[in-house]
């Protein structure tokens, strides 16, 4: 028996070993492959579109004020900043013919009527259109040389302290030979005399 065992011992060793590699290679073949990691990378926040910012508003501001002139105010402004800007009203100014509440629009005019300006639409003040106004208001010429001083009052610009300037010139010098001679009172500039030429008479 030792011999045959003696004689076979190599080839039952060679056996073992075939049988070791075999499972060896079979285990090899079902364990599984490295896992492979992918690093994406985060999705690009989105830009929030710029909201343009509204221009300021260039409004000019005239009349009854304290420093008349052109002021740039912060959109949504109303006719009151634009009087504060201004240095307030004067004592001549009339507010109650101007709406203080109203909205500014970019190169806008704000005129702030003195007392007895009835006459005047003033440009903060748009509540209804000058069509509306009746033939005889559009018509009617005041005689800049036979009006009283409450008379003179209704033309546009033409306060009572102005009023009374022209009553007194006219009994100075004489009555005017042409409107445009109602420049010559202390007070009347171009603009004044612009904004009621259409309204004056010097005739009979």
């Amino acid at each position: 028996m030792e011999p045959l065992l003696e004689r076979y011992r190599w080839v039952v060793f060679s056996l073992l070993v075939l049988a070791l590699a075999a499972g060896l290679f079979t285990f090899a073949l079902r364990r599984p492959g490295p896992v492979v990691i992918t690093v994406l990378p985060p999705p690009p926040t989105p830009t929030a579109t710029p909201t343009p910012t509204p221009a300021p508003l260039r409004v000019y501001v005239s009349g009854a004020v304290r420093h008349p002139d052109v002021y740039v105010l912060p959109p949504g402004s109303l006719v009151r900043d634009a009087l504060e800007m201004a240095g307030g009203p004067t004592a001549e100014a009339d507010l109650e013919a101007i709406n203080l509440a109203l909205q500014l629009a970019d190169q806008m005019q704000v005129h702030v009527p003195r007392g007895g300006e009835s006459t005047f639409v003033p440009l903060a003040r748009r509540d209804r259109p000058a069509s509306s106004q009746s033939s005889s208001q559009k018509t009617r010429l005041v005689n800049i040389n036979t009006a009283s001083v409450e008379e003179l009052q209704t033309l546009p610009r033409i306060g009572p302290t102005i009023a009374q300037r022209i009553v007194a010139y006219r009994e100075e010098n004489g009555p005017f030979e042409r409107p445009k001679d109602l420049m010559k009172v202390k007070g009347i500039g171009q603009a004044t005399f612009e904004a009621l030429r259409d309204q004056i008479t010097v005739g009979p």
